[in-house]
């Protein structure tokens, strides 16, 4: 009963990153709190926000980062609308540096495959517990990473939130501006339009293996590289030649963002398996049976494929629902115009691919001899 009277908090370790290193702290005897007794230190937010240099300078950002105000404050041009998106996710590399870069280029893809230009951004980061020199350098390290990519893209960190935690953490609020006539939507598909993906498959997988060290460093490196790649050049190629609908492939999975675009379309669409660009490494992962711990939900949308009973064998039929961390576009194009348009992706965008292509639902509901090929999959709406 002495135990439930007399409570200690001893001898406590955090993890550092999602790698499950521990930082062992001097002062271990202290409990952390929660709500607002979790926020970083202003003193380590003053230094980390005073050493961060912002290239882009933006006249409609009224209030921002370097405002002691509560808010931040934008200005939308009458003639525009303004795009939201917002994403937040534990890290996946201990470095806070690449951290900062991969998720931002996340949340900025969703800007880019709705044809919107970034404007600003907010910030929120989860740092690990450590001394108040560590989560400075921690913070400091990933909102360089961040502020580099938003300065790529023309936009600016207006601020944020910053919280204690286990695990290192990030994300970002992003706004975009985009005429409303010039949106890109997940419903603009017609029959006969070519799909492309700007982008190789595996992140999911690949990430999944390295927590169980069995991954080669190579082929996390190769993936790592994918996911600094920044989707804005492949958004302004999509439409200006005329892309009729765009997603980014990200958490649900080619099949899953892709049956959004089949529902919101009504159309149906076949896939070429030996289209799709894998990532290194991805092949021989799955043959170990290895798989992110979302995969099992998202094969449930596996009853939207209408030949999943023959095509399932194949052996890269689980990247088709493997959640994708900065992921590619997924747009789809006129037939006419999709050759040319992919010949230009190919040069900054060298693992672009055409993957499929549209049909109306009766073509998929009549079938034919390719029905039984492993290689051709045909999804339509549930």
């Amino acid at each position: 009963m002495d135990k439930f009277t007399n409570l200690k908090m001893e001898g406590r370790s955090y993890p550092s990153s999602g790698k499950g290193k521990s930082r062992k702290r001097k002062d271990s005897e202290i409990m952390h709190c929660a709500g607002c007794g979790a926020k970083v230190g202003s003193k380590v937010l003053e230094k980390v926000l005073h050493h961060i240099q912002q290239q882009t300078q933006r006249d409609d950002i009224l209030i921002g980062i370097n405002t002691p105000d509560d808010a931040a404050v934008v200005r939308v041009p009458t003639d525009k609308v303004m795009v939201q998106t917002i994403d937040y996710f534990p890290a996946l590399v201990d470095d806070p540096y690449l951290l900062g870069k991969i998720a931002t280029n996340h949340c900025l893809s969703d800007l880019f495959a709705m044809g919107a230009t970034p404007q600003s951004a907010l910030a929120i980061a989860t740092i690990p517990y450590a001394s108040s020199t560590q989560q400075e350098n921690d913070l400091y390290q990933l909102l360089l990473g961040a502020t580099e990519i938003l300065n790529q893209a023309g936009a600016v960190l207006m601020g944020g939130h910053t919280t204690e935690g286990a695990e290192l953490a990030f994300g970002l609020t992003c706004n975009g501006l985009a005429f409303s006539e010039k949106l890109l939507y997940n419903s603009g598909m017609q029959s006969g339009d070519v799909l492309i993906l700007t982008k190789a498959l595996g992140t999911g997988v690949l990430f999944a293996a390295d927590m169980r060290l069995r991954a080669k460093g190579r082929w996390i490196e190769s993936a790592i590289e994918s996911m600094l790649i920044s989707n804005q050049n492949a958004a302004k190629l999509l439409l200006e030649y005329g892309a009729t609908a765009c997603t980014d492939v990200t958490g649900f999975g080619l099949v899953g963002h892709l049956l959004e675009m089949v529902k919101a379309s009504q159309v149906a669409v076949e896939l070429e398996m030996e289209a799709i660009s894998v990532l290194p490494g991805v092949a021989e992962i799955l043959q170990q049976g290895i798989f992110s711990s979302l995969y099992p939900e998202n094969l449930r949308i596996s009853a939207s494929i209408q030949n999943s009973e023959q095509v399932s064998t194949h052996v890269l039929y689980p990247l088709l629902f493997d959640p994708q961390t900065s992921g590619g576009l997924l747009a789809a194009l006129p037939g006419e115009s999709a050759s040319a348009c992919l010949q230009a992706l190919q040069q900054e965008y060298s693992e672009s691919r055409i993957i499929g292509r549209v049909l109306t639902k009766s073509e998929v509901s009549r079938g034919d001899s390719r029905i039984a090929r492993t290689e051709v999959i045909f999804v339509r709406g549930i």
